[in-house]
């Protein structure tokens, strides 16, 4: 099965797919992870993106869709995968039709307040990249990371003010993207305002 989660920034996308992906057998590809490896590793494509992720923007279609094609040619996606954080625009949508079938769309839904809530309490390893949520996943000991030690830290796109860019550029450039997939009859809305497995819950009972 070929799925995509839609939603706002800090909506809980990937850790559903995380989870997702474990529960089904199929792939992950999370767009975020994708960019900011490409960003570490100071590609051409990265250093680009990296000018728009500072500004909490999203990076254009062409640099986007030219990675996404890289990795569903992986052997890990023939047999399904869960897309997180593509496609962010109609274009994409479109393009990536033309390379595959998408059977289920899932739309995860919360306020503003509660998006910047979470995004703002969010902290990540600068040493291995896991993130930690001060409600959710606490590490325990304060600013240290539990898996290697290494110092957390918040990124620029989630401090309140690049947020709220970010919830603006999504209604704009993403949100019809909800309309595009109901007129596909393969839309379901999840509520996405409870707890992580709260949400997964939901998610699962979508996608059965």
């Amino acid at each position: 099965m070929n799925i995509v989660l839609l939603g706002s920034p800090g909506i809980g996308k990937g850790t559903a797919a995380t989870k997702l992906s474990k529960k089904l057998g199929i792939a992950h590809i999370s767009t975020g992870d994708m960019l900011r490896e490409n960003v570490a590793q100071k590609t051409k494509l990265g250093v680009e993106a990296k000018s728009y992720m500072d500004k909490g923007l999203l990076v254009p279609d062409s640099l986007v869709i030219e990675m996404m094609k890289k990795c569903l040619q992986k052997k890990d996606c023939k047999n399904g995968f869960i897309l997180d954080g593509f496609p962010r625009t109609i274009n994409q949508a479109e393009e990536i039709g033309k390379e595959i079938k998408i059977d289920k769309v899932i739309n995860i839904q919360a306020s503003d307040e509660i998006i910047i809530d979470r995004l703002s309490k969010r902290k990540v390893c600068g040493k291995c990249g896991f993130v930690y949520h001060l409600i959710y996943i606490k590490p325990k000991k304060e600013g240290v990371c539990d898996k290697c030690g290494g110092k957390l830290y918040q990124r620029k796109d989630e401090k309140p003010e690049a947020i709220t860019e970010r919830l603006k550029v999504y209604r704009n450039e993403t949100e019809p993207l909800i309309d595009y997939y109901k007129e596909k009859g393969i839309l379901a809305d999840v509520d996405g305002s409870g707890t992580p497995e709260e949400e997964f819950e939901s998610v699962l009972k979508a996608v059965s």
